[in-house]
């Protein structure tokens, strides 16, 4: 487990496994602070999941004062439990706001070496990954639900991040954030399955009490691993989100059209 703190205002968690970096700001939010109301209380920045639109627009333009450094940009994808990595270059921002929205559709994980871009995904049980490149400075966010963890989501933008920058797992700090916890991530055969016929060590991830439950995080390690980080550049913040609803969104808590946690990355 990693180091985590909130912040004094309770509206961020921040991530000790970054701290080193002094050129880097990596979050996930919480539930507090904000505009939002009902199952979005309060500190809803998602524009997906029903909200309503004027307290997102609130809640994003406190997160980005609340931020050391204004970011220029917030990108912030529609996930579908896909694969797509999007890459986050000058050719995008240079885009008009309705060509951007176009190429944000159907997009699980952001990638760019671009200073003062926020890169989010958004989660409320599944697990955000953030990854940092200590050498060539640059960034990503993963959106990992048990999709695309098993369609292997993490290799793909680490793959992504190499092909296009260079990046050598080596010199990646990664960070797992909020997430479901194996002990509250009860699953049906058919998730089981899938795992199985994808080749994960099943004895690594899976544990059979009434059903299956699965571990997404030791999952998702597990493929950051094997795409070459380092064990001791690995974080985990352990924290549970069906637990801990008071504080993170949990879609299997408070239900679908609920909140949703914006986890973020960018270099200052």
């Amino acid at each position: 487990m990693m180091n985590c703190r909130f912040t004094d205002d309770g509206r961020m968690l921040e991530y000790g496994m970054m701290r080193p970096y002094s050129d880097i700001f990596c979050f996930s939010t919480t539930r507090h602070g904000g505009y939002s109301a009902g199952a979005y209380a309060s500190f809803n920045c998602n524009g997906y999941c029903g909200d309503n639109g004027i307290a997102v627009e609130r809640n994003r333009e406190l997160l980005c004062l609340l931020m050391p450094v204004r970011p220029l940009c917030m990108v912030i994808p529609h996930q579908v439990h896909q694969t797509e990595v999007r890459v986050i270059d000058n050719v995008f921002l240079e885009k008009s706001e309705a060509e951007r929205q176009e190429l944000l559709e159907g997009v699980d994980a952001l990638v760019t070496d671009l200073s003062k871009v926020c890169l989010c995904v958004s989660t409320a049980d599944c697990i955000p990954v953030l990854c940092y490149d200590t050498r060539r400075k640059v960034v990503a966010a993963i959106h990992a639900g048990w999709r695309g963890t098993v369609a292997g989501i993490v290799g793909k933008a680490l793959r992504v991040m190499s092909g296009r920058y260079g990046t050598e797992g080596k010199d990646v700090v990664a960070c797992i954030g909020p997430g479901i916890s194996q002990d509250a991530f009860e699953v049906g055969d058919e998730v089981y399955d899938a795992f199985r016929e994808s080749g994960f060590d099943m004895s690594r991830i899976a544990v059979r009490r009434d059903k299956w439950h699965i571990d997404l995080w030791e999952a998702n390690r597990m493929q950051l691993s094997a795409s070459g980080v380092r064990p001791e550049n690995i974080g985990l913040s352990g924290i549970c989100t069906y637990h801990n609803a008071a504080d993170f969104f949990s879609a299997r808590r408070l239900g679908i059209r609920s909140g949703r946690i914006l986890s973020g990355i960018m270099t200052l």
